[in-house]
């Protein structure tokens, strides 16, 4: 499988963003995830989706101002981002995996759970 993240770019404090993750092959197979990693900082969970897009995760500090979806026809997973903050600045990466049967909040909030990684999309936002 192979991921491509886009959408990425400098925005303004409380400016929106979408990001786009395509994936070759049966997306709608595979478990969904977003990550991101800023400067200096370790990889960090951001989103989650299962399957059919039924079950979704959120890291604390984005929830309520991200939003997670998936369009299995196109083979893409999105990331609608509200209200940015500077701390939200990162390379954001898409990763999927569908090594499980079952769609498991706790175990796809792990980086380490996700067999396949895309390039990353940068997202700066100033203040």
């Amino acid at each position: 499988v192979q991921l491509q993240a886009s959408g990425g770019g400098l925005v303004q404090a409380g400016d929106s963003l979408r990001l786009s993750c395509a994936a070759s092959g049966d997306a709608a197979s595979y478990f969904m995830g977003w990550f991101r990693q800023g400067a200096g900082k370790e990889r960090e969970f951001v989103a989650a989706i299962s399957r059919g897009g039924g079950n979704r995760d959120y890291a604390d500090d984005v929830n309520g101002r991200f939003t997670i979806s998936r369009d299995n026809a196109k083979s893409t997973v999105y990331l609608q981002m509200n209200s940015l903050k500077p701390e939200d600045t990162a390379v954001y990466y898409c990763a999927c995996d569908n090594r499980r049967t079952y769609y498991s909040s706790r175990y796809y909030s792990r980086s380490d759970s996700y067999a396949y990684w895309g390039q990353g999309t940068q997202v700066t936002v100033s203040s």
